[in-house]
C-alpha cells in the first residue's frame, strides 16, 4: 500500500498528523513573532549558559566546541554515578525530563535539548540547579 500512495493508482493508506500541523502552525506563528534572530541569539546564549554551568559542575561535554548545536547539549555523566537513577530524580523531584545516551553511550551520557520554550535562562538555571541536588 505504501508504494502505491506515489504511484498512478494511489491508495491512501493513513491519517494524517492534524493536531501536529496544528502544533507547527503555532510554533511558526511564535518563531516569527519573536523574529528569527531573536530567536537564534536566545538558542545561542542559553545554549552557553548551560555550558557554563556544566563546566562549573565539572562535566564535559561530548561534543567540541565548534561542532555544539545550541539546541541538543550532550555531556558525560561522571563516572560513579547511575546516569538512570538522576534522570529518575529530576523527573520525579523537580518534573524536568532529559535523554539517557543511546546506542553505545548508553548509561554514559545525558541529552539535554533546548528547543523552544526551553531555550530560556529560567529553565537553564531550574534545569542546574535540580541536576546539582540530585547529582
Amino acid at each position: 500500500m505504501i508504494i502505491d500512495y506515489w504511484g498512478k493508482n494511489r491508495v491512501y493508506h493513513h491519517t494524517a498528523p492534524v493536531n501536529m500541523l496544528y502544533a507547527l502552525y503555532q510554533a511558526l506563528q511564535t518563531i516569527f513573532a519573536e523574529g528569527l534572530d531573536a530567536v537564534f541569539t536566545r538558542h545561542r546564549r542559553t545554549h552557553a549558559m548551560l555550558v557554563r554551568g556544566f563546566g562549573e559542575l565539572g562535566l564535559k561535554m561530548v561534543v567540541e566546541e565548534p561542532f555544539r548545536l545550541p539546541m541538543l547539549n550532550t555531556v558525560y555523566c561522571p563516572a560513579g554515578i547511575d546516569e538512570a537513577a538522576v534522570r529518575r530524580g529530576l523527573r520525579s523531584e523537580h518534573r524536568i525530563e532529559i535523554g539517557g545516551g543511546l546506542g553505545p553511550l548508553t548509561g554514559k551520557i545525558w541529552r539535554i535539548g533546548l528547543m523552544g520554550h526551553t531555550a530560556a535562562e529560567e529553565n537553564v538555571r531550574r534545569f542546574l540547579d535540580a541536576l546539582r541536588t540530585v547529582i
